[in-house]
């Protein structure tokens, strides 16, 4: 007969995959607060702005597949980019179903700001270089996996 303790170890929080990624995940967007708020960003608007700064321009359907966020995910953090004075957010007249999103002047200078977040958060993470290494290479490959064609 099956013992109780067997036919429950699945549904322990100790032996879940999700549930130390989702706590780890969360303590380095709590550790983001303090550099990125010397830069009037939140963590996700920090990653929509690295992509402009690394990408240049492009729909919000693109960005939308880049950093895995849908459309009423994405809208009112542009919105609140736009209205910072970081973005503009324009529909081509041939399109006007397609939403442009591309920098300001303002947004491209807080890139040169930005370069010091990383190097505040060195270290936020106890691991080796090699360690944070495999660990991004294993994330990566798993995300590469989940991702729907």
């Amino acid at each position: 007969m099956e013992k109780d303790s067997d036919r429950y170890s699945g549904i322990r929080l100790n032996n879940q995959l999700c549930f130390p990624l989702y706590a780890c995940a969360k303590e380095v967007v709590r550790r983001y607060r303090e550099p990125l708020a010397a830069l009037g960003l939140t963590y996700t608007q920090y990653i929509v702005m690295m992509v402009f700064w690394e990408h240049g321009g492009m729909t919000e359907g693109e960005l939308g597949r880049i950093i895995h966020l849908d459309s009423g995910t994405l809208a009112p953090l542009l919105k609140r980019l736009e209205k910072q004075g970081l973005i503009n957010r324009t529909r081509p007249l041939d399109n006007e179903r397609k939403l442009f999103i591309s920098l300001t002047e303002e947004g491209e200078a807080l890139k040169e700001k930005a370069v010091k977040v990383p190097e505040a958060m060195q270290g936020c993470i106890d691991l080796s270089a090699e360690e944070l290494m495999q660990l991004k290479r294993l994330l990566d490959k798993a995300l590469k996996k989940m991702d729907l064609p």
